[in-house]
């Protein structure tokens, strides 16, 4: 267990600028504009030759209780009252304000050790800095430039000064049997409501209002013994829609999760249907090879006619992707969690299936044998051996003779065939066809004197006939 650090303060002071900073990654989404970041993110700072420790982005603290702004506050102070050092970020370039002042008597109430980071000082004399924040009564300050990394070395020390031996905060791992997870979908479909339902917590905000999640977020868990990281991400809204700077970076940090993901669970609106949105949003899952499992949410507020009427959607809809399994779920209520864990779990085993050589020229054989290719031009395309070349998703190479020639109907035969034969269900599979080279293509027959001499005999042989 790594002791935690929790970033706190006003909104649009730097914090997550200098979680960045500290974890040397870009995980968290920063912008100029205020209320950016609403979840808490975790990450991990490993300085070299010292202690690592793990750091929690906050939301910005604003004066509002209700709403989304009301709801950002709950979570940091819910960050700062687990951490066991909270960092109070400060603005040097805006000074001192009430805000600033709100928030420092609650640290002090909820008795949490604090040190006062005073950030963005590039540009600020230091004479105005120590004048502006003096009246806070810290004896430590430590004064940063997290876009410049200015000071952050300096900080790293004094925050190893103040943390113990151990926390109690479990950062993310490694774990390569950690069953990766992104829960993606438009925006209200309930994706935070779903995985603040699988981690029993409002470990996210959830909200009516769309686009209430800006920014991926990992959170490790254990299922039945079983380790799975998930991914929330933030909602995909048409492009001719997307307006905001900040909703363009929402949608590459989406991106970069499907990557980084081994199964999308592709959320959809039962009230809704399958819209156009829907299948853009499936598209996405499909041109990274992930595995997709199909989650229709808000299925119990829906009638017997309503239901029937939205399984028809689905099967027309989801015609191109016949392999993905689909599942009726109620992210409020928590049902069909047993079913969505069940399809993650074999969409995952079937994406990360391993095959051997003889395995899959077998299969092959036998979908020869069964079924012929066709005739084209005279020649019959012949499919040699087979072997598998990757796993999510599951990638085989086929080589042979004439394969350009093979028709595209026969290339789904062969993909159904491998597909019922090692039981893949919830991936795609993909093959590589790769015709064997021609040993005599380029060169040239030339003829000895024998030869020239029987080819004369037999043109007069054919001449003196006709």
């Amino acid at each position: 267990m790594l002791p935690l650090v929790a970033l706190v303060g006003r909104p649009n002071v730097g914090k997550s600028t200098l979680f960045n900073a500290l974890t040397r990654t870009r995980d968290a989404l920063v912008h100029d504009q205020p209320g950016v970041t609403r979840d808490r993110h975790y990450g991990v700072c490993r300085p070299e030759g010292q202690r690592h420790f793990a750091v929690v982005d906050t939301g910005g603290i604003a004066e509002e209780f209700e709403g989304l702004a009301g709801e950002t506050t709950k979570q940091a102070r819910a960050a700062a009252e687990e951490a066991d050092l909270v960092c109070f970020i400060v603005d040097a370039r805006d000074g001192a304000n009430a805000l600033d002042e709100e928030i420092l008597q609650w640290l002090r109430k909820a008795s949490r050790p604090t040190l006062l980071v005073i950030n963005k000082i590039d540009g600020v004399s230091s004479q105005k800095i120590e004048t502006e924040f003096a009246h806070f009564g810290f004896r430590d300050v430590v004064a940063t430039s997290s876009a410049h990394r200015q000071g952050i070395d300096d900080l790293i020390d004094e925050i190893e000064a103040r943390l113990p031996e151990q926390g109690e905060v479990a950062a993310l791992d490694d774990d390569p049997d950690r069953v990766r997870v992104a829960f993606i979908g438009r925006p209200n479909v309930g994706k935070s409501t779903l995985v603040n339902r699988l981690l029993g917590e409002e470990r996210m905000i959830a909200s009516d209002v769309p686009g209430t999640t800006r920014d991926s977020v990992a959170i490790d868990m254990e299922r039945d013994g079983k380790p799975y990281r998930l991914i929330d991400t933030a909602g995909i809204r048409r492009k001719s829609r997307v307006e905001e700077a900040v909703e363009k970076f929402s949608i590459f940090k989406t991106l970069a999760a499907i990557e980084a993901s081994q199964v999308a669970v592709v959320m959809l609106d039962a009230n809704e249907g399958v819209t156009d949105q829907d299948a853009s949003v499936l598209g996405y899952a499909l041109d990274a090879g992930r595995a997709l499992v199909v989650a229709v949410n808000k299925w119990d507020g829906q009638t017997d006619y309503q239901r029937q009427q939205t399984e028809n959607l689905l099967i027309r809809k989801l015609a191109f992707v016949p392999w993905a399994e689909t599942v009726r779920i109620s992210a409020m209520h928590g049902t069909g969690m047993g079913d969505l864990f069940r399809a993650i779990n074999r969409a995952h085993q079937s994406a990360t299936i391993e095959i051997s050589t003889s395995e899959a020229t077998k299969a092959l054989e036998i979908a020869v044998e069964t079924n012929p290719p066709a005739v084209v031009r005279g020649h019959v395309p012949k499919l040699r051996f087979c072997h598998p070349s990757g796993v999510n998703p599951p990638t085989f190479v086929i080589h042979g003779s004439r394969l350009k020639t093979l028709q595209e109907s026969y290339k789904r035969y062969l993909e159904n065939f491998f597909r019922k034969r090692f039981q893949l269900v919830g991936t795609p599979v993909k093959f590589i066809y790769k015709d064997g080279a021609n040993p005599f293509e380029g060169k040239k027959n030339v003829l000895n004197e024998r030869q020239i001499a029987k080819k004369r005999r037999l043109i007069r042989h054919v001449k003196r006939r006709g």
